[in-house]
């Protein structure tokens, strides 16, 4: 193993167990996506969409631990 691999296993491994689920959901969700997926123009129109809204504070944005954390809770 690299010694960057390490360095995330060992970060990841303090974080939170909600926390670690969530990493490794999203790890092993990205071995069933297909290789090179190709983003329709449709999304990428809405990706910017989306950025400019931010960059312009049209919306209302939230903390990513507190969204997961309110999330994981509603799980127990």
């Amino acid at each position: 193993m690299t010694k960057k691999a390490e360095e995330i296993v060992t970060e990841a491994l303090a974080l939170s167990p909600a926390v670690r689920a969530y990493v490794a959901e999203k790890l092993i969700e990205s071995l069933d996506l297909p290789p090179a997926m190709e983003l329709s123009s449709e999304w990428k129109e809405e990706i910017l969409k989306r950025c400019k809204d931010m960059d312009e504070e049209q919306v209302a944005l939230h903390d990513a631990e507190a969204v997961f954390m309110k999330a994981f809770a509603t799980l127990e």
